[in-house]
């Protein structure tokens, strides 16, 4: 993909470079004090965060097919306006079209404690698709430092309110998600979607991953940790605005049924999701503005 002279001037030497990246795809790299990332224009997509001193804090597959109609598998996809299938046009992208737009690098700055801020912009008067017939305007403005923070703006610029899923579809990388501990969730009700849909309380205690998972927490805003006590660390993620947890992983058979996950890849992720889906979704008045952050940090 070309690099624009557009996108170009928000540069800056030996901080924040434009390059080309897997599949040709645009890359912003970024070198903070603290830490290191890159986050693709298509989808404005974090694949990679690293803190210095330790080691990368975010899985990436290897199998991830890097293509401009596809969205990019491992890091942090983001998720708008819609989570999972469209339930009026099942043909629709899964888990809605912001992941596959090439997005726009309207600021890139450093500040004076050395973090590097970059914010991308997607915007449509006109309807992005027969189900989204609605003008809008996101910014995303992504924080690295010693923490990786995430700011998901959402303006609506239509006359009418509208309602939306979004969702900070993090992966998280992992020693051997069979040994990882899940902590922060405890007594909350989630939809089980490996189970038919149904509605259960976590138990207390820290969660253990035995087999494929896929649960949506509702009405929690908790901190949520992962304890990996292989690496010795705890990757933490906290979130304001946001009222919805996923937890994901595939696991063996999901795994290899996937073309762009390698089959051996599942123990070293897994997914903690910041999100506003199902009950949990937003509604935003005409000219409104809403936000949802996220903070993901290793200690």
């Amino acid at each position: 993909m070309e690099i624009t002279s557009r996108q170009a001037r928000w540069e800056i030497p030996g901080v924040a470079t434009l390059e080309a990246g897997a599949g040709g795809l645009t890359k912003l790299v970024i070198s903070a004090t603290e830490g290191q990332a890159e986050i693709y224009l298509h989808g404005a997509h974090v694949t990679h965060f690293q803190p210095s001193g330790r080691k990368p804090v975010l899985f990436l597959s290897q199998k991830s097919l890097f293509e401009a109609d596809k969205p990019i598998r491992g890091g942090i996809p983001l998720i708008f306006p819609w989570f999972g299938p469209n339930t009026d046009d099942p043909s629709a992208p899964m888990h809605g079209f912001a992941r596959v737009k090439n997005w726009e690098v309207i600021n890139v700055s450093k500040t004076s404690a050395g973090d590097v801020s970059a914010t991308f912009e997607l915007a449509s008067r006109q309807p992005m698709s027969k189900v989204w017939p609605h003008s809008f305007q996101l910014q995303y403005t992504v924080r690295i430092g010693k923490e990786l923070s995430l700011t998901l703006s959402v303006k609506n610029l239509s006359s009418k309110a509208f309602s939306f899923e979004e969702a900070f579809h993090t992966y998280l990388a992992v020693s051997d998600v069979r040994q990882s501990r899940i902590e922060g969730l405890a007594g909350h009700q989630y939809i089980d979607k490996v189970d038919q849909f149904q509605i259960k309380t976590q138990g207390a205690g820290p969660i253990a991953i035995e087999g494929e998972t896929d649960r949506v927490y509702l009405d929690t805003a908790d901190v949520v940790c992962v304890q990996d006590p292989v690496l010795d660390r705890e990757l933490r993620v906290r979130k304001i605005d946001s009222q919805s947890t996923v937890l994901w992983n595939p696991w063996i058979a999901k795994a290899k049924a996937m073309a762009d996950f390698g089959d051996e890849e599942w123990p070293g992720m897994v997914c903690v999701e910041t999100a506003n889906v199902g009950k949990n979704k937003i509604s935003l008045p005409a000219g409104a503005t809403h936000e949802m952050r996220a903070i993901i940090s290793a200690h």
